[in-house]
């Protein structure tokens, strides 16, 4: 007799694959391939959801209002490409601090890998804006149209007026949402007010207005006709999320052991009895799910976490006075009746990553000077002596006022002894401007020793007054030969 048993710790390893029977539709009795059914999304309450709501409200409400606050006179968060800089209240940068912008984006992804090590495709159920516009749309639906299977009734009806008006106005919230989220989103790119006054007087640019109506265009399609197709078939996030997931990461689940054999049954009855697991084979967690899946087939791709089939399989426990949690947030390991190791080492080495990513972040921001000066030395002449027998160079300087205040500033010379100044010492540059000025500096030949003197240019804040505010930038001082 053989023993075809694998290894422990081949098993331990191992996550299960599960074989799910996918029925395609027929034609002409032959098996025919359908891309899509249109998904009626079933309403659903319940904890999962509520936590789902009151989030997508705070963060809908962040995005409308941010473009809209003040700060210093000024608009708070501008991201002005045409002017290259990006206001965030108090501070401005500009495309030499493309540092901060990259350990922006290193923060966000490695947090994006931990949180999805830890707790699965959370973002992509309570905090993206494909989900978030999603079920704002759909709530439209409902309440243009009623509930899910009253959509889908409409939907197969033919064309009356009733039909019309509740299809018209639905599409016209939807454009009307979609023109909304253009605008404040271009919003961030450039003055909101005044974009606002523009565009509804028909006094915005070409430029602009395109831009808007093809924002507008792609949340409508987005979130009124793809839907699931972006999750499915367009994000990259759902096809490389099975890099960072492991028996210890937090999906929503269905546990196989307590729910089957499936079958209905009344309230009264003891499915045990019946040879029954927990589920009634209801198919409620099917018709709440965004991306139509069946979560008792097991982990798919589909699954967003959003937690709606927990709600609806919850929802359905108590009302046949069984126990929660036949679908709920866990790990393989607990469904396997095993010991979950929250502290593994793949989510210990990203928190490391990110403590340190942020911790970068953070020196480069206290470090920043908001300041800056180019040197550009006269191209024409390194050197030439002037009617006192002097050797003169010529310089030009370009100070960049990287604070959204106006500041004056003194620049003076190291390296150099004895010389003449000619030109501005002290500047005055308004809020994120740039100013230039030409100057040259003279040196008696005598106090020349070399053809070459390395020098320094070192410019400090004087008004307002402030010491933290001083860069030194070197340059060359030329010799005639």
């Amino acid at each position: 007799m053989v023993d075809n048993k694998k290894p422990a710790e081949v098993q331990t390893q191992t996550i299960p694959v599960k074989n799910i029977k996918v029925h395609r539709p027929k034609s002409g009795g032959v098996e025919q391939y359908k891309p899509r059914d249109q998904i009626y999304v079933r309403k659903v309450k319940g904890f999962f959801q509520n936590i789902r709501r009151k989030m997508n409200i705070f963060f809908l409400a962040m995005f409308a209002a941010l473009p809209w606050l003040q700060y210093n006179g000024q608009q708070a968060i501008l991201f002005d490409v045409g002017e290259q800089r990006f206001n965030i209240f108090g501070l401005t940068l500009w495309p030499q601090d493309l540092t901060l912008l990259a350990w922006i984006c290193i923060i966000g992804a490695f947090l994006l890998f931990f949180v999805t090590t830890f707790l699965g495709r959370v973002w992509c159920g309570y905090l993206c804006p494909q989900t978030v516009w999603t079920f704002i749309f759909i709530w439209f639906e409902e309440k243009l149209e009623g509930a899910a299977n009253k959509r889908k009734k409409l939907d197969s009806q033919q064309m009356n007026f009733d039909k019309f008006w509740r299809k018209a106005l639905k599409h016209s919230c939807w454009l009307l949402f979609s023109l909304l989220t253009a605008i404040t989103f271009i919003g961030y790119f450039t003055p909101m007010q005044q974009l606002t006054i523009d565009f509804f007087t028909f006094n915005a640019s070409v430029m602009i207005t395109l831009w808007i109506l093809f924002f507008a265009f792609c949340t409508y399609g987005n979130a009124g006709w793809m839907r699931e197709i972006m999750c499915l078939h367009m994000c990259p996030y759902a096809r490389f999320q099975s890099a960072m997931f492991d028996q210890d990461t937090l999906t929503v689940s269905y546990d196989y052991r307590r729910g089957e054999n499936r079958g209905p049954r009344g309230r009264k009855v003891d499915p045990k009895e019946l040879g029954l697991g927990d589920c009634i084979d209801c198919n409620l967690c099917v018709e709440v799910c965004p991306t139509g899946i069946d979560i008792r087939n097991g982990l798919q791709y589909e699954c967003i976490n959003c937690g709606a089939c927990v709600d609806a399989c919850d929802g359905v426990m108590e009302k046949m006075k069984y126990e929660k949690g036949l679908i709920r947030y866990t790990t393989e390991t607990v469904l396997k009746g095993k010991t979950v190791h929250i502290l593994r080492p793949k989510l210990f080495m990203y928190a490391i990553v990110l403590v340190l990513m942020v911790g970068f972040f953070v020196n480069d921001i206290v470090s920043r000077v908001p300041l800056q000066l180019d040197i550009i030395r006269d191209r024409n002449a390194l050197a030439r002596e002037n009617i006192d027998g002097f050797i003169e160079n010529v310089y030009t300087l370009k100070v960049l006022n990287k604070s959204q205040q106006q500041a004056s500033y003194k620049i003076d010379v190291e390296g150099l002894a004895g010389y003449e100044w000619q030109g501005d010492r002290v500047v005055t540059v308004d809020a994120a401007q740039m100013h230039t000025i030409a100057i040259s500096i003279a040196v008696d030949p005598y106090d020349l020793k070399e053809y070459m003197t390395d020098i320094s240019f070192v410019i400090h804040q004087t008004k307002p007054a402030n010491n933290d505010v001083i860069i030194k930038q070197s340059s060359v001082f030329f010799n005639k030969r």
